[in-house]
């Protein structure tokens, strides 16, 4: 069985390091004023991936923290995954510049899956994941305020076929609520694709994770607020007995 990816969430707003709930900008928490000294906690405790979120791109469409993206790169020294507002090519090169391994794409997926096809064409599918974030089963976008007549499991049919390499599943009821991951729709969506899947949302304890792992089409979890809070600590992860029995 393969091993499940670790993808702590550093989501950043105005150069800070925060955590909305249900994507509210209105309800948010300001954990730290230096995003690469958590990028550099997080990495030697054992993330395999960094899962960034420019929040201040995915509401306007014009990524905001660039040059904080770069340090992070280099506090890190791991992969870097960036979304959040990454509707242009220009936007997307200059990620690239900053030294990210693969950029996520929601909006533009949701609006043109062409976009999509063009950006595996230039950049290489493995470094292109479509964030599908996704209300009763309807994509939402725009920082998610704002929903879209299609379905998760279309949109992530249409994704494979442009030649993306991985599928960034939030579900957005369940984010930041620490309630557990939606496993329901997660299956639907783990049924109809063999692309990557990283599943995001709601994820709140080691058992969550336990869970998540025992799922073997699944690539990667997102976790975010557990960490901030203090309820999941990555070292203990690989030392829980059934994680290193699921996961070799």
């Amino acid at each position: 069985m393969a091993k499940l990816l670790l993808y702590p969430a550093i989501d950043l707003m105005e150069g800070r390091v925060v955590r909305l709930k249900q994507g509210k900008a209105s309800e948010r928490t300001v954990y730290s004023d230096n995003p690469p000294e958590f990028a550099r906690r997080w990495a030697e405790e054992g993330a395999d991936w960094l899962h960034l979120v420019d929040l201040d791109g995915a509401f306007t469409g014009k990524p905001a923290n660039i040059e904080i993206v770069r340090q992070i790169v280099q506090a890190a020294g791991c992969p870097v995954e960036l979304g959040g507002g990454m509707r242009s090519i220009e936007t997307i090169r200059r990620a690239f510049d900053a030294g990210v391994s693969r950029v996520i794409i929601g909006t533009r997926a949701a609006e043109s899956i062409d976009f999509i096809t063009q950006v595996s064409e230039e950049f290489g599918g493995e470094k292109v994941a479509v964030g599908i974030d996704a209300r009763n089963g309807f994509v939402a976008v725009k920082g998610w305020t704002e929903s879209r007549s299609i379905r998760s499991g279309d949109l992530i049919r249409k994704a494979e076929s442009a030649g993306a390499g991985t599928i960034i599943y939030t579900d957005i009821a369940t984010d930041g609520m620490l309630d557990g991951p939606n496993y329901k729709e997660l299956d639907a969506i783990l049924a109809v694709t063999k692309l990557n899947v990283i599943a995001s949302g709601g994820v709140s304890s080691i058992e969550d994770v336990v869970a998540l792992a025992a799922r073997s089409a699944l690539h990667g979890v997102i976790i975010g607020k557990a960490l901030y809070e203090n309820r999941i600590d990555l070292r203990s992860l690989s030392a829980h007995p059934a994680l290193r029995r699921l996961l070799g």
